[in-house]
């Protein structure tokens, strides 16, 4: 057996790619306000399948991962959202809860609140009007 030399260690291996893959992430936009995570979508469409398994893993890895525990989540450029979408966001609701976490919705359009009224997914979620509302709420 021929042994490999060791990889030299370099600034990249210490970062971690879950975490790096958030900062790139085309999808969505994430920052920190106090201890509060506040995500932003990106996309004003959120209906391709695996545009929506993307969401769901990078959103279910700050909770389960990143052990974020107060997750904001902003719909302000969202214009449609499929059924599909919905789920992972009722199952990142699970996930939050589990780990005694928050998770609040903020600035839904119409046409979407009326979707969560419809499905009475509004009394899952707490949904506040704008983000600075949502954050006064935590």
């Amino acid at each position: 057996m021929i042994a490999r030399p060791a990889k030299p260690a370099s600034i990249a291996d210490d970062i971690d790619p879950l975490r790096e893959m958030r900062f790139v992430s085309i999808h969505l936009e994430i920052t920190e306000n106090g201890d509060v995570t506040v995500v932003r979508f990106s996309d004003g469409k959120i209906l391709d399948a695996s545009n929506i398994e993307e969401l769901g893993a990078q959103l279910f890895n700050l909770v389960e991962k990143e052990n974020r525990r107060k997750l904001l989540l902003n719909f302000q450029n969202v214009e449609f959202l499929s059924s599909a979408a919905l789920n992972k966001l009722i199952i990142l609701d699970k996930k939050t809860k589990s780990s005694s976490g928050k998770l609040k919705l903020c600035s839904l359009r119409p046409e979407i609140l009326e979707v969560f009224v419809i499905t009475r997914l509004n009394q899952l979620f707490e949904i506040a009007e704008d983000e600075k509302t949502a954050l006064d709420a935590f």
